[in-house]
């Protein structure tokens, strides 16, 4: 018997909050809601004693499942693995579909982030091509053919 009624979200934590939001949002991520979180409740679901978060959600134009940015007040963010590959374990990207995958990686560029390997093509289906974002998120950009 399954349980999950629907997908809600992908969490996020960053260093800095701003930084990443411009980045999602040239991706083409629209913000839709921005809090702060401290007390009980975020205490009891991170297990961290006395956590403050700001919090960005983004979503794609016409809606659909939230990214959530999060950016630790207290205590100090924990640096990850900011140069990982595809094969190191845990969450290794985040997957979008763009309409013109050239000119995002473009306008990523100017920006400053970079890409991991190349733009590659699969069976004429796809065009697609990792990222690498503020805090070496790696976010996959993938363009449907024909």
């Amino acid at each position: 018997m399954g349980h999950v009624t629907a997908f809600d979200h992908v969490g996020i934590t960053v260093s800095d909050l701003e930084r990443a939001t411009d980045f999602f949002v040239r991706i083409g991520l629209e913000v839709d809601q921005r809090t702060d979180v401290a007390g009980e409740f975020i205490d009891t679901v991170t297990g961290i004693a006395g956590a403050h978060t700001t919090i960005v959600g983004l979503r794609a134009p016409g809606g659909g499942t939230w990214v959530e940015l999060s950016s630790f007040h207290r205590p100090d963010h924990e640096p990850g693995s900011p140069d990982a590959m595809a094969n190191e374990l845990g969450l290794r990207s985040v997957a979008f579909q763009v309409d013109d995958l050239a000119a995002v990686v473009a306008e990523l560029a100017e920006a400053g982030y970079g890409l991991v390997g190349g733009i590659g093509e699969y069976e004429d289906v796809w065009r697609m091509a990792y990222v690498r974002g503020p805090d070496g998120i790696t976010v996959a950009l993938a363009q449907r053919l024909g």
